[in-house]
């Protein structure tokens, strides 16, 4: 039995930036797209997002402004490719705290979020430094911070401590501490209880590309780190293989959501406002959304 359908649905895009901050160590290499987008988990009566996205309308122009982002969509439009509603989403998981995982905490009204303790107190922490230190808070916008704390106080924000098996039926998780960010997670789907290999294992930014996952060597595959990070280059790889051995072995069970490239390695479509519908499996009993999505953007482009 497979319980949860996954679909990528993007929400903006971004189509130069350098890959040297994908890919440590490639300085010269130029610039790449990026997509931003809310991974959907749905089943069982659940409907989660691994991460709350950016409020463009809001705060957050500011950080988006060195990266050319265009076509920016609300959840209230793209999440309708689903047939949902923000107000549908029951859970959020936000892999990190930078801007564009953490912003749109205010577009999901009955949601309930859960975040490592680890990562929301090092960001009171660092924001607490003087100005000297300001780089350590690059990418992270204080009113989210400040809009976690509230949520907690309302009983809507979970707060925790390590790892954490079956936070919803079937889905972890786990923490990668100082790697991408002091308290960064990852959520592991195991959508099977026959086997691991029906696993998949959504990144949050621990990776930005495959190449990430194989060096860009198919033959010789290698971890390769990302270059974005405050915490250790060896404590990525490390949790890269620790991602991959999760997925059973499989490393195209392991999203990257920013990977501009998951439109060619699984079923898509293109919505009407131009932005990409990813299809990562469908669960039992679930019909694909694709065929709807592209008759939506059919019937936009006749008006």
């Amino acid at each position: 039995m497979t319980t949860y359908s996954i679909h990528v649905v993007e929400y903006a895009t971004a189509p130069d930036n350098p890959i040297g901050a994908f890919l440590n160590g490639k300085y010269n290499a130029g610039v790449c797209p990026i997509l931003f987008g809310f991974i959907v988990i749905r089943g069982e009566g659940i409907v989660a997002l691994v991460d709350a996205g950016f409020d463009w309308e809001l705060h957050d122009k500011k950080h988006t402004s060195g990266l050319t982002v265009d076509k920016w969509e609300s959840p209230a439009k793209v999440l309708q490719s689903l047939g949902i509603a923000p107000a549908d989403v029951t859970h959020v998981l936000p892999t990190h705290a930078h801007f564009d995982h953490l912003g749109g905490l205010r577009y999901f009204p009955n949601a309930h979020f859960y975040m490592q303790e680890r990562e929301l107190s090092d960001w009171v922490w660092r924001m607490s430094l003087d100005s000297r230190f300001r780089w350590l808070t690059s990418f992270v916008d204080s009113a989210d911070i400040l809009e976690c704390i509230d949520l907690a106080r309302k009983g809507r924000f979970t707060l925790l401590k390590g790892r954490s098996d079956n936070v919803l039926p079937g889905i972890d998780l786990v923490p990668a501490f100082d790697t991408h960010t002091a308290g960064s997670q990852y959520v592991v789907v195991r959508n099977s209880a026959r086997t691991q290999a029906d696993s998949w294992i959504l990144a949050g930014d621990l990776v930005y590309q495959f190449e990430n996952l194989d060096g860009g060597d198919a033959e010789k595959p290698f971890y390769l780190p990302i270059g974005a990070a405050s915490g250790s280059a060896f404590n990525l790889v490390m949790t890269t293989h620790e991602m991959i051995e999760a997925a059973g072995g499989d490393r195209t069970r392991v999203i990257p959501v920013h990977e501009s490239r998951l439109a060619e390695r699984f079923p898509s479509a293109t919505s009407e406002y131009g932005l990409k519908v990813i299809e990562l499996c469908l669960g039992d009993g679930h019909e694909s959304v694709l065929p709807s999505v592209e008759a939506r953007a059919a019937a936009a482009s006749n008006r």
